[in-house]
């Protein structure tokens, strides 16, 4: 535990050092947010606030992920399919950024980047003897073995869910990087109680950059994550759930970014088939923004839910 609370605290300064350094160059080098116009019109005032702050959280996991992999290397695969993850949105917020507009790359190459990190994951897992395809149900605590067809492809598509969900959730001001830091820090004292010291290591390490960027993300935010940060943040979920053996957990732990997701499913087939809208806008928390919610009670409120969430996760695991 205390490693654990070290690495925290040197990721939670690294971080804050680095904001202070690299916020202003986002600045200078114009790297701004644009709004969508179909976005609250409160957002519009966000227009040119730097983004790709994600890049300050990969920074944070490269540097100390390099000391922390001498130590205990298993935590190599974990930093580098998140970085992965980062990578693709890093590549898509550089394209909005090039082209002046919100469309980024397109969503069929945007799938297949993170659809090719997923495929190496999952066959990593599958492949690691000490991992394997053993998954836990929650609740009757029990493992079962899936077949390693089918582990596979239910590893990916776990994946390629979680991201997108957690990169939904990313449009209030400290929202994504709330949310994202409760469930890590979930997943790490999971880690810490089942002896994965890799796992609770490199947890430890990301919660500390997630706290340590909260400090200039919170609003009114003078940075945003971007793409970069939300899909590593995803990344990270995802890739210490399934390392855990714990993926069907996320159902309980990531509710925030499920109810997110669902949001934008039910609002678009919904308005498909009549013309109408269930929410005022999707994702979800646009539509408690248009109720009249400040951006700081949404994120308080999606916080404090997370948080029960992982609470429960934690005892039925």
């Amino acid at each position: 535990m205390e490693s654990e609370l070290k690495i925290l605290v040197v990721s939670f300064c690294i971080t804050v050092v680095l904001s202070i350094i690299i916020i202003p160059i986002l600045k200078k080098l114009k790297v701004g947010q644009i709004e969508r116009k179909e976005g609250p019109v409160s957002h519009l005032q966000k227009q040119g606030t730097p983004t790709m702050g994600g890049i300050i959280i990969a920074l944070t996991i490269i540097i100390v992920g390099i000391f922390l992999s001498i130590k205990v290397n298993e935590v190599i695969p974990l930093i580098v399919v998140s970085l992965g993850f980062g990578l693709i949105g890093c590549i898509d917020d550089s394209t909005k950024l090039k082209y002046q507009n919100t469309k980024g790359i397109s969503p069929s190459m945007k799938m297949l980047g993170l659809l090719i990190i997923s495929v190496i994951y999952a066959l990593i897992l599958a492949n690691n003897e000490e991992i394997g395809t053993d998954t836990l149900i929650p609740i009757i605590d029990k493992y079962v073995k899936i077949p390693t067809l089918i582990f596979i492809p239910f590893a990916i598509c776990t994946m390629l869910a979680t991201t997108n969900a957690v990169n939904l959730t990313d449009g209030i001001d400290g929202l994504s990087t709330s949310v994202s830091m409760i469930i890590i820090a979930c997943l790490t004292v999971i880690g810490i109680l089942k002896g994965e010291t890799e796992v609770a290591l490199f947890g430890s390490l990301v919660s500390g950059a997630c706290l340590g960027f909260l400090m200039f993300n919170l609003h009114p935010a003078k940075v945003f994550m971007g793409d970069t940060g939300s899909l590593l943040l995803g990344g990270v979920i995802v890739a210490m759930a399934l390392y855990l053996k714990v993926p069907l957990l996320l159902i309980v732990i990531a509710i925030i970014p499920l109810l997110e997701t669902l949001s934008v499913i039910i609002q678009v087939s919904y308005f498909r088939k009549t013309g109408n809208r269930i929410f005022k806008m999707a994702p979800l928390h646009h539509h408690f923004e248009l109720c009249g919610w400040k951006e700081s009670t949404v994120v308080s409120v999606f916080s404090l839910i997370t948080l029960i969430a992982c609470i429960i996760g934690i005892l039925i695991v």
